[in-house]
């Protein structure tokens, strides 16, 4: 192909400095330009024209193609069009042998097809929207437009027509014992009409006198073979057909080519493998002797039409030079692999995730309109307003069975840790507060919360500053005479009014400085908490019952365990009957007698077999949906059950071994834990006026905490990477948490926040995935299965969990200890600061390729790490002592940290690493160029742009050149 067809060049700059994009008309002046080259704005002729031509009936979806590849193949004298290869998103090819398709691979193409298939759209008959309603008078059209336009010569009419109208045979033939299954199926099925078909068909088979059932002649309805095509579960239902006829004939002398797409879709009987309405025709006759490079050229426009932008361009292109202009964008983007350095035979596998060729703008989770409202409780009636839209789909989504697996999941989570925070609260209140009230106000904190909130994802739990906060303040209500129950009301009622002021002020927009740095040491040391104390639990179990390395089970006698022989008065053998083992002395006929005869089991090591094993076995089947075995969906329905399998799996084997490995306990009683206290905390009568007003000062504490440890567990739940569609609902959240705080503290029971670990492992546990996927293409993530019922129906049963003791108790702490190790790890997991820590130990050969080593040096890298490593451990460190009750202010110190780290690094390296700091006067930028752009448009619209600046026509035409496209600049 000639090089100066395919319009790569720029027209040249004119005297006056001032540039003529082409297509456009518009002129640019230098330091525009300039600024366009560098920000890679600066488009190709083709790409501008594509811009224009795109943007158009956007609200038009495009349906997703399936192409087809039939090419012209002679069996004797007959021809027939032949499947060769197909693509919804990968390209299949039939095998050699003709009986199997190939693994879905991507396309590989060579420059030269393409640069022909250029030629072919530039040269051939291209029809757009034909009004066709059958192959025969679609054929007509094409060849009547080729005569009229003396590219073929009339005579040739026939001979093509014939040619386009053979039969087509597909790759739905079925082996012969295939065949007679079906006819066995059909017998069973009471038709005998059908069976005596089948029957003769399998006879006509035996003696060669029959054809492939696909050898349909053209109709207007679909094949049988067609209706029942497996295929058709792997095509969306909305989608069309392009297909793609290429072949050589004898009686041509230059190739006869034609790209026509119908006005409608329309099924063109057995032309298609599947019953799918065609849209596309690409067809390619040529002189013999050049198969292989006609066979190229259909797999090069085969592979155009799956391609996600050049497919717009096919749907909305109003002539010839827009499908070439989308030729061409699609050569500027390919990429040219030199020979001699990969192997062709090679087949790539498709990538874990395609790109799309759209253009999605990434929302900021902390976006001003969703953060501020700029008016008295503005921040809480825009969550409620965002929130009502949704109420009704939040409860009837939740109904799929996706969702039985998360309340399992989360419940033995939540009861375990409602189990072991009451423990430990027990012992540190005197019981005024134990695993009933922590039972019972998780259940009701639970409830509300997801009833009401405006993240129905967040999990509410106790945490471990709380506890030591109530540590503390039982211990001074008992040193100085206080009521520690009516002293704990009070603190509750001022937090509760706390929170309700910041609800009011708008205070959550503090999380718009809660950058990556923030986020992640945050949940790194709540994960790191999760897999300690799961091990430390875990570690006891040996300390309790330890292992008792002496034991020597084939020598009894060092443990006062006699053989005796089977009479006494005899010495068979001359034996020592006293220094036999237990093997010789079963053998010989002997008794063992002693109290130490008996093999005792090592419970600790039987409890780790239950731990390990819960947690590697919740890992593999988890993995299990990325496997090559069994159908996509059992290997799906296999992953969402894998925690559930994986202690049923284990609970199963204690029972069956049935040794007396620490089981749960749970309270079977409805009552208070301690005796002498009721169900509700009254106000007054028991502690000086002063203590009501003093309590302020520990309830600011109180408020600190609830609030960073909220919001923070908050904003890593609505990070953008789990594609959220519902919104958030800062101000909300707190607003119940508050709510909650008062009632809890009037009823005695443990104060509830959102719990980071476990929120994670909610939202992990209803992940959705494309389900109808191409062949090839791996499933994509498409968000969460936002809705509120699983929260519910986890505190639910939380709450009825006293009425299930009789079940419970038979399930091993061991194994919940595994499932609290499997919850810290597997939040560890999308975390980029975990993946930085293992850079220190890879060589930079074997680093994996992330986005940011690309662009920053390696050692600003692990410097940004080593940074937050350090901050971790001075948390982890103060987490261990009394300091933990200073928990919030830690996390406020990592605020002032990152803040710091603007000193040391450039902004480039941390827009790559972290995230750029919101500016204080960003708001006012903003507003002050919009009044900027306001007057120019008023100047312009009074004077003309003559009587403008410089800068001011510039500025405007460069917005007019990104938000309306060249062509529009003059309107603009």
């Amino acid at each position: 192909t000639p090089f100066h067809e395919l319009n790569f060049d720029l027209p040249a700059p004119s005297q006056d400095t001032v540039t003529h994009l082409p297509q456009g008309g518009s002129t640019y002046p230098e330091p525009v330009l300039n600024l366009l080259h560098t920000r890679g704005m600066l488009l190709s002729p083709a790409a501008e024209r594509l811009r224009y031509i795109l943007g158009e009936d956007d609200d038009m979806p495009t349906p997703t193609l399936f192409t087809e590849m039939d090419t012209l193949q002679q069996d004797g004298d007959e021809l027939e069009w032949k499947e060769s290869a197909r693509w919804v998103k990968f390209e299949e090819k039939v095998e050699e042998g003709g009986e199997r398709w190939s693994k879905p691979h991507v396309s590989t193409l060579s420059l030269h097809s393409l640069f022909e298939l250029r030629t072919c759209i530039q040269t051939g008959t291209v029809l757009l929207d034909l009004e066709g309603y059958s192959l025969p008078q679609i054929v007509d059209e094409i060849i009547e437009q080729q005569v009229d336009e003396g590219m073929l010569s009339p005579d040739l009419r026939e001979k093509i027509s014939f040619v386009l109208l053979r039969k087509h045979r597909h790759q739905t033939k079925k082996p012969i014992h295939r065949s007679l299954a079906d006819m066995g199926k059909a017998s069973g099925g009471g038709n005998p009409l059908h069976f005596l078909s089948n029957c003769l068909y399998v006879l006509c088979c035996f003696t060669g006198h029959a054809q492939s059932r696909s050898m349909n002649d053209i109709s207007d309805t679909p094949s049988t073979d067609q209706l029942r095509n497996k295929f058709m579960k792997k095509i969306p239902r909305d989608a069309e057909a392009s297909n793609v006829l290429v072949g050589e004939v004898d009686f041509l002398d230059k190739p006869f080519v034609a790209f026509v797409r119908l006005a409608q879709a329309t099924t063109l009987g057995g032309l298609t493998e599947v019953p799918v309405p065609t849209r596309f025709l690409f067809i390619l006759l040529g002189p013999t002797g050049k198969a292989k490079s006609y066979n190229q050229i259909g797999r090069a426009i085969a592979t155009l039409m799956v391609d996600d932008l050049f497919s717009d361009v096919a749907y909305k292109a109003r002539d010839r030079e827009d499908l070439i202009a989308g030729i061409d964008e699609f050569l500027d983007e390919v990429i040219v692999l030199p020979p001699g350095e990969w192997d062709p035979k090679i087949r790539i596998e498709p990538p874990k995730k395609v790109t799309s060729a759209d253009k999605r703008l990434d929302s900021s989770l902390a976006e001003d309109e969703e953060i501020i409202y700029g008016r008295f409780c503005g921040g809480l009636f825009l969550d409620i307003k965002r929130k009502i839209p949704w109420l009704l789909s939040d409860f009837y989504e939740g109904f799929h069975i996706q969702s039985i697996s998360a309340v399992l999941f989360i419940y033995l989570g939540c009861i375990t840790n409602a189990i072991t925070f009451g423990g430990l609260l027990g012992d540190a209140t005197d019981n005024y507060q134990g695993v009933m009230e922590s039972f019972l106000g998780t259940a009701l904190s639970g409830t509300v919360f997801c009833l009401f909130s405006g993240q129905p994802l967040i999990i509410l739990s106790s945490t471990g500053p709380i506890l030591i906060f109530e540590k503390l303040l039982f211990e001074f209500s008992k040193n100085n005479g206080i009521d520690y129950m009516e002293l704990r009301l009070w603190i509750g009622i001022h937090s509760c009014l706390q929170c309700f002021l910041l609800v009011a002020t708008d205070a959550s927009y503090i999380i718009k400085y809660m950058t990556r740095f923030t986020e992640e040491g945050f949940s790194s040391l709540i994960s790191f908490i999760f897999i300690s104390d799961a091990i430390k639990k875990m570690m006891g179990s040996f300390k309790y019952y330890p292992i008792n390395t002496d034991f020597k089970p084939d020598y009894v006698t060092a443990y006062k365990c006699e053989c005796l022989a089977p009479d006494p008065s005899e010495s068979i053998l001359g034996l020592d009957w006293s220094q036999l083992s237990k093997k010789e002395c079963v053998k010989y006929g002997g008794s063992l007698v002693g109290n130490t005869c008996k093999y005792v089991p090592d419970l600790a090591l039987m409890s780790f077999i239950l731990f390990f094993g819960t947690y590697s076995m919740t890992v593999s089947l988890k993995k299990f949906k990325f496997s090559r075995y069994f159908p996509t969906k059992l290997r799906k329905l296999i992953s969402d059950f894998s925690i559930f399998m994986a202690i049923m799996t284990f609970v199963g084997l204690d029972r069956l071994i049935g040794l007396k490995t620490p089981k749960l306990i749970v309270p079977t009683e409805f009552k208070p834990t301690r005796p002498d206290r009721g169900w509700i905390v009254l106000p007054f009568g028991k502690n000086p006026w002063w203590v009501y007003l003093a309590s302020f000062v520990p309830a600011l504490l109180v408020t600190i905490l609830i609030f960073m440890d909220q919001q923070i567990s908050a904003v890593i739940v609505n990070r953008k990477e789990n594609k959220l569609r519902k919104g958030c609902g800062y101000h909300l959240d707190l607003f119940w948490v508050g709510v909650l705080m008062a009632a809890c503290s009037f009823l005695g029971l443990p104060w509830y926040v959102a719990a980071t670990v476990i929120s994670i492992a909610h939202i992990d546990s209803l992940k959705m995935e494309s389900e109808s996927s191409a062949p090839g293409e791996q499933p994509q993530f498409l968000g969460v299965r936002e809705q509120r019922l699983t929260g519910i129906l986890v505190f639910v049963l939380t709450g009825v969990s006293i009425f299930l003791a009789p079940v419970l108790q038979f399930i091993p702490m061991p194994v919940l200890y595994g499932v609290f190790l499997y919850m810290g790890v597997a939040s560890l997991s999308g975390i980029q600061f975990w993946e930085r820590i293992k850079l220190y130990m890879m060589p930079s050969k074997y680093q994996p390729d992330f986005p940011f080593l690309r662009h920053v040096p390696l050692r600003r890298v692990h410097l940004f790490t080593l940074v937050q490593i350090i901050c971790l451990a001075v948390l982890w460190v103060l987490k261990s002592t009394v300091l933990a009750i200073l928990f919030p202010v830690m996390i406020l110190g990592l605020l002032v940290v990152r803040k710091m780290l603007d000193m040391v690094f450039s902004q480039h390296d941390l827009a790559w690493i972290d995230d750029i700091l919101p500016g204080k006067d960003k708001k006012k930028e903003k507003k002050k160029k919009k009044g900027d752009k306001d007057d120019t448009k008023k100047k312009d619209k009074k004077k003309g742009r003559a009587d403008d600046s410089e800068d001011e026509v510039i500025n405007v035409r460069f917005y007019c050149h990104q938000l309306a496209g060249l062509e529009k600049n003059n309107s603009c």
